[in-house]
């Protein structure tokens, strides 16, 4: 089994934050189910959305850093999709980060567009 390194993002329902340990070991329980290992778990607490996800304007960020074998990240996603205290969540793949393309110059003029007057002629 060749397990890769994932960064698993969760936002809980944060009427949570008063017991927010049960909830966090049903979640490392679905994880550790699928043969999963925790390295690393970092609880950021309660914090204010940017937008309202399932009608509410705050949540409990939690992230987890984990050891997993690829076949088993569609079986989490999909049983974090339906846990009840889980209001949204990213599972990012650690090992194969993305080619970021770079940045335009912002130095760089346009190319120049054709002036208005030299427009075709309606007939």
């Amino acid at each position: 089994m060749n397990k890769k390194h994932y960064e698993i993002a969760i936002v809980l329902h944060p009427d949570l934050e008063i017991d927010i340990e049960t909830p966090l070991k049903k979640i490392e329980t679905i994880i550790t189910d699928k043969s999963g290992t925790i390295d690393k778990k970092d609880n950021w607490g309660k914090r204010k959305l940017a937008y309202r996800i399932k009608g509410q304007d705050w949540g409990v960020f939690v992230f987890f850093q984990v050891s997993l074998d690829p076949a088993q990240v569609l079986s989490i996603s999909n049983t974090l999709k339906i846990t009840d205290e889980v209001i949204r969540y990213l599972i990012v793949n650690l090992d194969n980060p993305r080619r970021v393309t770079p940045l335009k110059d912002k130095n760089k003029k346009p190319a120049v567009k054709a002036d208005k007057s030299e427009a075709r002629e309606v007939v």
